[in-house]
C-alpha cells in the first residue's frame, strides 16, 4: 500500500486547526508583547533619562501584560471550547437516540457534496462503522473531538509568547549606554517585527513581505507616537 501523495507545504487533515491556534496565540502574543511594552519604554525615555523609570515601566508591562494575554486568550478560548464540547455531547446523544436518522443525515449530507446516491450511502455506512462521532463531528460541524483547544495551553502560550516579545525591547533600553538607547531600541523591536511578521505570515501561508510591512510600519508608528507623547510631557513639565 502507497503513501498518499502530498504536496509539500499543504496543510491536510489533523494539522491545520492545531497550528493555526497555535500560530495565534504564539506570533500575536509576541507581537503585542514587542509593540506594548516599546511603546511604553520609550515614552518613558522621551519624558525622562531615569533609567529606574524606565525599567519599573518596563518590567510592570511586561508582567500586566503577560498575565492580561493569558486572562484573554483563557476567556476566548474556553468559551470556543465549551462550544465545541457542548456540539460533541448533543452529537453523541443524537447517535445513542436514533442511529438510523444520524445515518440517513450523513448520506445526505455526502450527496450534497455531489455523491450519488448509492456511494453516499456506502461511504456514509463505512464512516459509521469505523467511527460514527468522528464522522458526523467531521461531516457535519467540521470537528475533530481530539482537536478541541484547551483553554489552559493557550493561555499560557499567550503569556509566554508576550513575555519573551516584551523581554527585547526592556532590554534594548536598558543595556545600551545613555545617548544610544532609543536608536538600539528602534532598530531592535523594528527588526523583530519583522521577524515575527515573516514567521507567522510563512507558517500560515500568507504573503511574506506584505505581513513584514504591516507590522514593522505599525509598529514604528506606535513607537513615534509615544515617543512625541513622552518628550512633549517631558518638556512641559508635567512628567
Amino acid at each position: 500500500m502507497t503513501d498518499t501523495p502530498q504536496h509539500e507545504g499543504e496543510a491536510h487533515a489533523g494539522g491545520l486547526s492545531a497550528r493555526l491556534n497555535w500560530l495565534r496565540a504564539g506570533v500575536l502574543g509576541a507581537n503585542d508583547g514587542i509593540v506594548s511594552t516599546a511603546a511604553i519604554v520609550v515614552g518613558v525615555a522621551g519624558a525622562s533619562t531615569s533609567v529606574p523609570a524606565i525599567a519599573t515601566a518596563g518590567v510592570a508591562a511586561l508582567v500586566g501584560g503577560a498575565i492580561s494575554m493569558a486572562l484573554g486568550e483563557y476567556v476566548s478560548v474556553s468559551s470556543q471550547s465549551d462550544s465545541q464540547r457542548a456540539l460533541i455531547d448533543e452529537e453523541r446523544r443524537e447517535l445513542a437516540d436514533d442511529p438510523e436518522v444520524e445515518l440517513e443525515e450523513l448520506t445526505r449530507l455526502w450527496e450534497q457534496r455531489g455523491l450519488r446516491r448509492d456511494t453516499a450511502e456506502r461511504v456514509a455506512a463505512e464512516l459509521t462503522e469505523r467511527d460514527a462521532l468522528a464522522a458526523h463531528l467531521s461531516t457535519e460541524l467540521g470537528i475533530d473531538e481530539d482537536e478541541v483547544v484547551s483553554p489552559w495551553h493557550a493561555a499560557l502560550a499567550s503569556a509566554a509568547s508576550f513575555a519573551i516579545g516584551a523581554l527585547l525591547p526592556l532590554l534594548a533600553i536598558l543595556l545600551p549606554p545613555d545617548g544610544a538607547r532609543l536608536p538600539v531600541t528602534f532598530v531592535v523591536v523594528l527588526i523583530a517585527l519583522a521577524l515575527t511578521g515573516a514567521t507567522g505570515a510563512k507558517i500560515g501561508g500568507g504573503s511574506v513581505p506584505r505581513a513584514t510591512i504591516r507590522v514593522v510600519v505599525g509598529g514604528a508608528l506606535a513607537l513615534a507616537a509615544t515617543f512625541l507623547i513622552g518628550s512633549l510631557l517631558g518638556t512641559s513639565g508635567v512628567a
